[in-house]
């Protein structure tokens, strides 16, 4: 097994629990684990997901064929399909969990894909690709899981090309927020701290990254959250037939923590954009 750090180490171990695929594979539709951009309250989650990868696209202008993306994180691939298929780019998807991983390839094999999505096992926090490989790096709601976020952007910086481009979700403590009132989510994700808009900026330049901006979408993030947590209350008894009843439960806390922090303007969530050199 790879020499992961303890934080990568528990994500994937969490990731690849039945409990945990079972819960995001249904919840999510199976293709996107991220939070979404709502128009309505009640809008289906897997829609709402799709919106965000749009969005973020949106942003994006080295998108197209003969183009190189790297997706952090890339849980089940719906994403680096996206890409692929509408943009006719060659995606790397690069992920901890050997299970999403698995279902990541059997989804891009139904839609003959393969020829432009490889799906690799791996930490962004050690990227096996050389310097200067990508055009784009891109992740969703991913880095959070890291304790060395530094050391991430880094690797970002490595692997972009000479004005490449990085897009990123991220779900993050608000600037000048305490940590302390956090501990409740971190406690949940056994994390010591989150990122904030202004930690990714200031470790962004310090790797070379320039900011383009950040598309603020805090006011999502509750959202979302009390979407996820409607559905899975809705859906529970058809969830535990293949989920155990201690995960529901803790999920459901967990939940209703994030929606409590982002209602009261703890944490921040948006898509931010930089450049190399």
């Amino acid at each position: 097994m790879a020499d992961y750090t303890q934080a990568v180490n528990t994500a994937r171990d969490y990731y690849n629990s039945g409990d945990a695929d079972g819960f995001y594979s249904k919840i999510w539709g199976g293709e996107d684990i991220h939070i979404g951009i709502y128009r309505s309250e009640d809008e289906p989650i897997l829609e709402a997901s799709r919106r965000t990868v749009t969005r973020m696209a949106s942003h994006v202008k080295q998108l197209g064929p003969g183009k190189r993306v790297l997706d952090l994180g890339a849980g089940y691939g719906g994403p680096a399909r996206f890409l692929a298929e509408n943009y006719g780019c060659e995606v790397v998807a690069l992920n901890l969990s050997e299970v999403e991983n698995e279902r990541n390839r059997r989804l891009t094999q139904e839609k003959n894909l393969e020829h432009l999505v490889e799906v690799v096992d791996g930490s962004f926090e050690d990227v096996p690709f050389d310097d200067g490989s990508f055009d784009v790096v891109w992740s969703q709601d991913a880095i959070l899981h890291s304790g060395e976020r530094e050391r991430v952007l880094g690797e970002v910086a490595r692997v972009l090309r000479d004005g490449g481009e990085f897009v990123f979700t991220d779900p993050m403590k608000a600037d000048g927020c305490p940590e302390e009132v956090l501990q409740p989510i971190l406690d949940r994700l056994h994390l010591d701290s989150l990122g904030s808009p202004e930690f990714y900026r200031q470790a962004a330049s310090e790797v070379g990254l320039r900011e383009l901006g950040f598309e603020d979408h805090t006011g999502q993030l509750p959202t979302h959250y009390a979407r996820v947590l409607q559905e899975t209350e809705q859906r529970e008894s058809e969830l535990s037939e293949t989920v155990s009843r201690g995960y529901l439960e803790r999920m459901k806390k967990g939940l209703r923590h994030w929606i409590g922090g982002g209602r009261r303007g703890h944490l921040a969530w948006g898509i931010h954009h930089f450049r190399a050199g």
